[in-house]
């Protein structure tokens, strides 16, 4: 089914064929008719399943209307748990604002930089992606008010209660106008989450989108079994002979990351670490080196990584593996798309073999295995 067949005007759908958007995703398939049809929505998705563009597009098309925003009452707010998601979500709507007739102003507000550039910013914006905590300093210095909402977007709700913004949101909730329309996405739907959707949405239509397994079948998967203490020098290892260009590496914690980006430089390897104790000018740079080409490696932490979307990443190492086999499919996932190939690598210290074993019977693969114990590491 074509972007046109969903109820899209004539200029989003020139827009969407000029980023060479042919096909809609599954999710935008269902979410794009019933948001347009002002249905609440609860859409349970991964990451990387266009479930951005499936609300993005919609209300860019039911802002058309010319009636525009009071100054500093925006119509529609995206909530987001981090920086970078913000930032992303934000890039979606303007580039996909394109060619609109009627100009809609959006802009993307979160934490860790000035809040006075967004105060003066915030004049005229209809579209809001904000993180909970700046939206909330915002409204406090009545820069931004909510009164005027006419859609309320949770995006990747469920990392927001996991940092723990449930009272932060709670108190949005509350300044929200009753007659609105609530779209709310989550790669999971845990309890809190229920009780959010009993309570947020009406009659909403459910739209799930599985995991697409049978993207893995792209992902060349390999297991190096490895001493804990020889990762480093294994890590420098396969860059080096395998003349990688483009990797990201998954690491367990803000300190590992930063560890093996120091490492690497020291070792002539160009690395950046892109986690939350970094400024966000300095995370920004670091993705945008990356996606540039203009370093090879990225060194990031599970959360960091959601804001990191890139179509034909070649590599993934798992430095250490996540604690849950879900999220081991959503770090490899971040390789193998767009119907391109690419390679998935995860160290196994000893401490880690059952747990990996675990993992394969959940994703019902097997992986290749090699002992990397056996390879020479000297001068690495």
């Amino acid at each position: 089914m074509p972007f046109s067949k969903l109820g899209l005007s004539n200029d989003l759908v020139k827009t969407l064929a000029e980023q060479k958007y042919t096909q809609p995703y599954p999710i935008q398939q269902e979410a794009i008719p019933a948001i347009l049809a002002g249905k609440d929505i609860l859409g349970i998705a991964q990451t990387g399943s266009g479930k951005t563009a499936s609300f993005v597009l919609p209300i860019l098309q039911m802002f058309q209307d010319g009636v525009g925003s009071k100054n500093r009452h925006v119509r529609a707010l995206v909530l987001v748990p981090t920086r970078e998601l913000a930032i992303q979500v934000c890039d979606v709507v303007k580039v996909l604002s394109a060619n609109l007739p009627n100009k809609v102003k959006s802009m993307a507000v979160y934490g860790g930089v000035s809040i006075n550039p967004q105060m003066i910013e915030l004049q005229g914006v209809e579209i809001l992606v904000a993180t909970p905590g700046r939206l909330l300093d915002l409204i406090s210095n009545r820069a931004v008010s909510l009164s005027a909402i006419k859609i309320l977007v949770l995006d990747e709700a469920d990392k927001m209660l996991n940092l723990g913004f449930k009272e932060e949101m709670s108190k949005i909730f509350g300044l929200l106008p009753k007659n609105r329309q609530n779209l709310l996405f989550s790669a999971t739907l845990s309890d809190d989450l229920n009780n959010i959707n009993r309570n947020l949405l009406r009659n909403p239509v459910v739209v799930k989108v599985e995991e697409e397994v049978k993207n893995l079948d792209l992902i060349k998967q390999f297991a190096y079994l490895i001493a804990e203490e020889k990762k480093g020098p294994l890590l420098r290892y396969i860059i080096k002979s395998q003349k990688i260009k483009q990797v990201l590496i998954f690491a367990s914690s803000v300190h590992r990351a930063d560890a093996i980006a120091l490492k690497l430089s020291q070792n002539g390897i160009d690395a950046f670490a892109i986690h939350s104790k970094k400024s966000q000018e300095a995370r920004n740079e670091a993705l945008n080196f990356f996606k540039d080409g203009k370093v090879k490696v990225l060194v990031a932490t599970d959360l960091m990584a959601r804001g990191i979307d890139i179509k034909f990443l070649p590599y993934v190492i798992n430095y250490e593996l996540p604690r849950s086999p879900k999220d081991y499919i959503h770090r490899i996932g971040r390789t193998g798309r767009a119907e391109a190939s690419g390679e998935a690598i995860s160290f196994i210290s000893p401490e880690e073999e059952h747990h990996f074993k675990v993992i394969q019977k959940k994703m019902g693969k097997h992986v290749t295995q090699i002992n990397g114990n056996e390879i020479n590491l000297k001068g690495f």
